[in-house]
């Protein structure tokens, strides 16, 4: 049998394994994973509950686009948190033109807290006469025009490999790079890993990573998809490949019953906390949708063909597959007050989510495109905070399907008022209550915590129903739960 037709094969097995790993009728394995409430994964009813879109928090400007090499075109920005190191790689180009020219560079900055940002003098590349500068990627077009790295944290991966990326445009296909430290890249081969296709653009900030849930390699990368009233729309197909070299025919990712949209930049990544969980804030373009006159355009200097659209964010999540969930369509990220942030292809999130505190975590946004106050900006929310579990003053309850877990503890990441609460109840996978796991039996859960395990009165320990199909039944009133998990004291 041919190489290709066994990685299909292989590729194939994989995806039904993921898709088919439960039947309808079967426990979900939850062990010991962390599972935040952006799905309906876990959940088979609610009861004055609902699932709530949380708000990000507007920090500081963390870059401002202002060194010769940058501009007010800057973008696909990706930051990685290793260690106790924070990488920030982009494009930088001060003036529009075609996709993937000469005058395109890769930079990149260094933090050791995702907050204090600073660009080093690398002396790697001359770019507009000087090689002071922190380019790690130049005069190789057309690499830098959407240049995408992540870490690979594939089991056994060679150290020279440690960091790969993509780059490249329609016509060049997608070129594999690898690096030892995240500065000093080379190709990883004179051919580009994906090849052109006929179905393939490339256009944007396409991404890959390795998959610990489906352990594979997985990339998203930009198509266009016809629909009706529509014409062309900027659509997100995706592939596989065990070994970052050859890859599966892409699909094109199915959203439910979401409407269609243009979703410029996917961002799809492993929550860093519940690597099972694909989380997107995708760049939401609306095309032709002008919300600044003429004169406003002209007062805050943005480029004359970059103010007649506008952007957002949006949250889609992903189990794997060829398919997103888009619970919440509201914007995730608004665009805000000031007409700066009302122009086109602005408010374009960074890729990936970092732990920049002990409860907190950021994504990182570009903003002010095309204009010369083009910048950098975070913003925060709590640990696992995309959405919650909410429940309102009145009370509401939430059950689960079926599960089997590991550990002795049930911990929790919530948030009440002084007045509410939250109490959790173990049932058996009839709905029956397990004795001594009831809600009278437990203590009511308050306060504002990360971690906190819940505790019934007979105490904290429920290793006694580890391994056996169970489901978790929660009563909660002001109150939002975050995420739970099942863990070892």
């Amino acid at each position: 049998m041919h190489r290709r037709t066994c990685l299909k094969l292989a590729g194939a097995v994989a995806l039904r394994g993921l898709a088919a790993a439960q039947k309808k009728s079967d426990p979900i394995e939850l062990d010991s994973r962390r599972e935040l409430f952006v799905d309906r994964y876990l959940i088979e009813r609610m009861e004055g509950t609902d699932l709530r879109l949380q708000s990000p928090i507007l920090c500081e400007q963390v870059l401002t686009l202002d060194r010769p090499w940058e501009g007010a075109f800057c973008g696909y920005f990706t930051v990685i948190h290793h260690g106790a190191d924070f990488h920030l790689y982009y494009r930088g180009v001060g003036s529009a033109g075609a996709d993937g020219r000469g005058a395109e560079s890769t930079c990149y900055a260094h933090s050791t807290d995702g907050i204090h940002w600073t660009r080093p003098s690398l002396g790697l590349f001359e770019v507009n006469g000087t090689k002071d500068n922190n380019v790690i990627l130049a005069h190789e077009p057309p690499f830098s025009h959407n240049f995408c790295p992540f870490l690979d944290t594939r089991p056994g991966v060679p150290a020279t490999e440690r960091f790969k990326a993509l780059g490249g445009v329609k016509q060049s296909g997608l070129m594999g790079f690898v690096s030892a430290d995240g500065v000093h890249w080379k190709k990883l081969r004179a051919e580009p890993v994906l090849p052109p296709t006929q179905q393939s653009a490339y256009d944007s900030q396409n991404l890959a990573f390795w998959s610990q849930a489906e352990q594979r390699y997985v990339c998203y990368y930009r198509t266009f998809k016809k629909i009706e009233g529509m014409g062309g729309v900027r659509w997100i197909s995706r592939t596989t490949s065990p070994d970052f070299r050859t890859w599966e025919a892409g699909r094109e990712m199915t959203f439910g019953a979401a409407p269609p949209e243009h979703l410029y930049t996917n961002q799809t990544s492993a929550y860093f906390r519940a690597p099972q969980v694909y989380v997107s804030i995708a760049a939401r373009f609306m095309p032709g949708r002008q919300v600044i006159s003429n004169g406003e355009a002209a007062s805050i200097g943005v480029h004359p063909d970059y103010y007649k659209d506008c952007a957002d964010a949006v949250l889609l999540t992903s189990r794997g597959g060829f398919g997103y969930d888009r619970e919440f369509l509201e914007g995730f990220l608004r665009p805000g007050v000031g007409l700066e942030n009302w122009v086109s292809r602005d408010n374009y999130p960074a890729l990936n989510i970092v732990q920049t505190g002990p409860a907190e975590m950021s994504f990182y946004v570009n903003r002010h495109y095309g204009q010369p106050s083009a910048h950098l900006s975070r913003y925060k929310l709590r640990l696992d905070g995309l959405a919650s579990l909410h429940a309102p003053y009145k009370r509401g309850e939430m059950m689960t399907k079926p599960f089997l877990f590991s550990g002795n503890r049930l911990e929790l990441n919530y948030a009440t008022s002084a007045a509410g609460s939250i109490r959790a109840e173990l049932q058996h996978a009839d709905g029956t209550p397990v004795r001594g796991f009831t809600l009278s039996d437990c203590r009511d859960v308050i306060g504002d915590r990360i971690e906190r395990d819940v505790e019934w009165t007979g105490g904290q320990d429920v290793a006694s129903l580890a391994g056996k199909p169970v489901r978790l039944r929660l009563q909660m009133k002001d109150a939002d739960l975050f995420s739970f998990r099942f863990r070892s004291a």
